[in-house]
């Protein structure tokens, strides 16, 4: 089958997304030629977005941050614009998501279920107090809360757990959904990529411009970018 007749059989699809969505956008993928791990700094990046070295190391992981995991000129491409019109017209359940720059939901997705947090949102590790993404930006050194305390980026750095309502959700959708889109991602990143295990649907595809342990598995596969691919579907 066709990816436009697995889409045209469905009901109730979820997207599960990773970088790869994004790099259409111009946000390098972590683990490519060019992406962060192959970059040489001083600590490997994984260190550098660890929890330990933001409790330890502030304001030097302010400066790796604000440097490299802030893309905010990217806007979103064929692949978020055509998941926004598959949810607007019905066939979409949900996108579940790995990535933290926010283009779902500037598309104009309304249920996205971001694993690994969201770079636009901060909030003050002391009193609680949200702050946008600007308050990052303009600050220098270490961005601090009116009360005080650190604000932190609301993502999921190496040793933190990933929030249990965003987990839930996601699982519970994948559980129920007829066709799961696996996209973008090599489904090595754990737990994310464990989630898979919970589809019980009836059509799995997977879109990924290199092979993957799960290839195998699916109903169909297809090597390609995921906008290309996705911008040929007729909903």
């Amino acid at each position: 089958m066709t990816l436009q007749e697995i889409i045209n059989d469905s009901k109730k699809i979820v997207f599960f997304g990773g970088a790869g969505v994004s790099t259409e956008s111009g946000i390098p993928d972590f683990r490519s030629v060019d992406g962060l791990y192959n970059q040489k700094f001083k600590y490997p990046p994984e260190q550098m977005l660890s929890h330990t070295f933001f409790v330890h190391k502030t304001e030097e992981f302010f400066d790796f941050y604000r440097a490299k995991m802030l893309c905010l000129d990217a806007k979103p491409n064929k692949a978020h614009l055509k998941l926004a019109e598959m949810e607007e017209k019905g066939k979409l359940l949900s996108v579940v998501t790995q990535n933290i720059d926010g283009l779902h939901t500037a598309a104009g997705s309304k249920r996205v279920l971001e694993l690994h947090g969201s770079v636009l949102r901060n909030y003050c590790t002391k009193c609680g107090k949200f702050y946008p993404v600007e308050t990052i930006v303009e600050s220098t050194g270490i961005p601090k809360c009116y009360c005080g305390g650190v604000i932190k980026p609301d993502v999921v750095l190496y040793e933190e757990g990933l929030d249990d309502k965003t987990v839930t959700s996601a699982v519970e959708d994948i559980s129920e959904c007829d066709t799961l889109i696996i996209a973008g991602t090599s489904l090595t990143v754990y737990p994310a990529a464990g989630m898979v295990r919970y589809f019980k649907g009836k059509y799995l595809v997977l879109i990924n411009r290199d092979p993957t342990p799960m290839d195998s598995s699916c109903d169909l596969v297809i090597h390609s970018k995921v906008g290309e691919t996705l911008s040929k579907i007729e909903i």
